[in-house]
């Protein structure tokens, strides 16, 4: 593998509704849960900082003034599109953001992806070195999603297979995109990992990096886990 193009747009889904969490107590919209004191957004924000993409777009539902109003007063330094819609699916949230990014690589993540910030900037790295014009996924053999999205990862770290019930990986909400943007189908998708799928099955170039520890937060457990696992201090979160 070589180096690719650097990274300098980025992309933050954060258009849930945090159902679940809310059932579970959260009065706050998703982007604005705290894991370790700090909301989800603040964590992704730390992420990108930290791997030099100031450029961002995010989409947020119109139910989620909260974080509107907070990413008011810390997007300083950020050249910041926030997108603020409430859309039919995760594809249709997805592909908004995408759009937004194309003509330059990318990466995506959601906003309810949690991961160390050094592993955040492994994956930009090691997602360089794929071909230009494929997507690259994160993966985790962390499994604490109620619903996970399984693959199976080949020996050139090309996904053979995505979906279904078993595989050796799961994927971790974050994506790289190639400069020319998605591939296109006639076909609509309900869910992003649905269009995901797809890719995979048409033969479309996705690989996959390979991270230590993800925690998908969508229930209030979930931010006990990550919590526990060392997310606590705004020191631990921005890797200094």
């Amino acid at each position: 593998m070589t180096d690719g193009p650097e990274i300098l747009r980025g992309g933050i889904i954060a258009a849930g509704q945090g159902t679940r969490l809310k059932a579970d107590g959260h009065a706050a919209s998703k982007p604005m849960t705290l894991v370790g004191g700090r909301p989800l957004i603040a964590h992704a924000l730390d992420r990108f900082r930290a791997a030099g993409v100031r450029r961002l777009t995010i989409i947020i539902n119109e139910t989620s003034d909260d974080c509107r109003r907070w990413l008011d007063g810390h997007s300083a330094g950020l050249d910041l599109d926030l997108i603020v819609r409430t859309t039919s699916s995760s594809y249709a949230s997805f592909a908004l953001v995408a759009a937004r990014l194309a003509g330059a690589p990318a990466l995506i993540t959601t906003v309810d992806s949690i991961l160390p910030v050094a592993d955040f900037c492994r994956f930009v790295n090691a997602a360089a070195g794929f071909p230009d014009d494929a997507v690259v996924l994160g993966l985790t053999g962390l499994v604490d999603d109620d619903n996970p999205l399984w693959t199976t990862l080949g020996p050139d770290g090309r996904i053979a297979s995505l979906g279904g019930k078993s595989g050796s990986h799961v994927t971790a909400g974050l994506y790289r995109l190639p400069a020319g943007g998605l591939a296109k189908s006639a076909a609509g998708f309900a869910r992003l990992r649905d269009y995901l799928k797809w890719l995979v099955d048409e033969g479309q170039p996705v690989y996959g990096v390979l991270l230590p520890v993800v925690f998908d937060i969508d229930r209030a457990r979930d931010v006990a886990a990550a919590e526990a696992a060392g997310f606590r201090r705004e020191r631990e979160n921005v890797g200094e």
